[in-house]
């Protein structure tokens, strides 16, 4: 009889384990979509720049030069 209360403990042991894991997993992946969707932004606003900084250079070279004091 020991034995089986013994694997009963253990299951039990392990659901909770199982629902913090499931826990922890939906957590992170939140976290991961609220990265992707951050990334997105910024990807999206240092092609804005680009495009701005190029726009406004007519012809001139995109490389970036030292000032004359260097």
């Amino acid at each position: 009889m020991k034995e089986i209360e013994d694997l009963q403990i253990r299951i039990s042991f392990q659901e909770d384990l199982i629902q913090e894991l499931n826990r922890t997993v939906a957590r992170q992946q939140t976290e991961i979509e609220a990265l992707r969707r951050g990334l997105q932004l910024f990807q999206q606003r240092l092609q804005e720049v680009e495009r701005s900084q190029s726009d406004g250079k007519d012809g001139e070279s995109t490389d970036f030069e030292l000032p004359p004091h260097y």
